[in-house]
């Protein structure tokens, strides 16, 4: 067997076991949670009479959110275009991304969220939110 064939070979195995041990040693040391993001997902729906203007105006004031508010680490947003139509009347998904609980805990009753939500409410029938650990 050709020595300079499998010493690459050797040197890649090594190394993804290295890399697997590691992985696996940093998952033991504290909680489950460590090194995954914490995902916030709203669901709107509007009222019936809310006007386009009203709307744009939600998706502008929750768009403006992550410049106010400094433990938003990613935040996206959309409306529905799914074509199986089973939104029930959700037309709008906005995903906001935090690094801890903690982010997310600071998030809830800051001055910025809390105007927001008194913007939103009156145009507001129904809201789902989940939140989860990205896998």
């Amino acid at each position: 067997m050709r020595t300079d064939a499998v010493s690459p070979l050797c040197a890649l195995m090594v190394l993804a076991l290295g890399l697997a041990v590691a992985s696996r040693a940093s998952g033991d040391q504290g909680s489950e949670t460590k090194g995954k993001l914490l995902r916030h997902v709203v669901l709107l729906k509007f009222k019936p009479e809310a006007t386009a203007e009203q709307i744009k105006a939600i998706e502008t004031a929750f768009a403006e959110l992550p410049k106010k508010i400094d433990t938003i680490t990613a935040f996206e947003w959309g409306t529905d275009v799914a074509p199986e139509k089973r939104s029930e009347g959700f037309t709008h998904c906005f995903l906001v991304t935090f690094a801890d609980e903690a982010g997310r805990d600071a998030y809830l009753p800051h001055q910025a969220h809390q105007e927001f939500v008194s913007l939103l409410k009156p145009q507001l029938e129904k809201v789902l939110v989940v939140d989860y650990w990205a896998k």
